[in-house]
């Protein structure tokens, strides 16, 4: 099945808070090779004038991944992963990602481009925080493109 193109422009709902644990910082900040204390030392995170633990800038890409699940697993938009090659990511913060987020994501496919057997899928990722209020903070924008091969390439 080929991708499905009438998916470009199509908005997923919000997802699901992903709540960001000390412990998963730590994680992955040390498989990362992130060794900066603010991710994985309180005092230091805090000493430094943050209200806890601190994330590497690519830690987004944890909570985006898990929004664009919504699309690739959906049977209707024509995505064997299999099939999949990651050609680009790219992250914009407005904020740094500190433990304790809840963070929500809107998923956008913003473009699906087609050329000689190959999809190039654009997806962008608002990612926010819920504020004590339950408003939403942006906190990173995450833009990833996909290379999906054809059947035949």
């Amino acid at each position: 099945m080929p991708i499905n193109a009438d998916y470009a422009g199509r908005t997923y709902p919000v997802t699901d808070a992903y709540v960001v644990g000390r412990e998963k910082l730590r994680e992955f900040s040390s498989a990362v090779g992130s060794l900066h204390p603010v991710h994985h030392d309180l005092v230091a995170a805090r000493g430094a004038g943050y209200p806890d633990l601190v994330a590497p800038p690519t830690f987004a890409v944890v909570v985006a991944q898990r929004a664009e699940a919504q699309y690739i697993q959906d049977p209707d938009a024509g995505v064997d992963f299999s099939r999949v090659v990651h050609a680009d990511e790219r992250f914009t913060h407005h904020r740094p990602i500190v433990a304790g987020d809840e963070l929500v994501t809107v998923l956008h496919v913003d473009s699906i481009v087609e050329r000689r057997g190959l999809s190039m899928v654009t997806t962008r990722c608002e990612i926010a925080a819920r504020t004590a209020d339950g408003e939403p903070q942006p906190v990173a924008t995450v833009t990833s493109t996909l290379a999906v091969r054809g059947d035949d390439a």
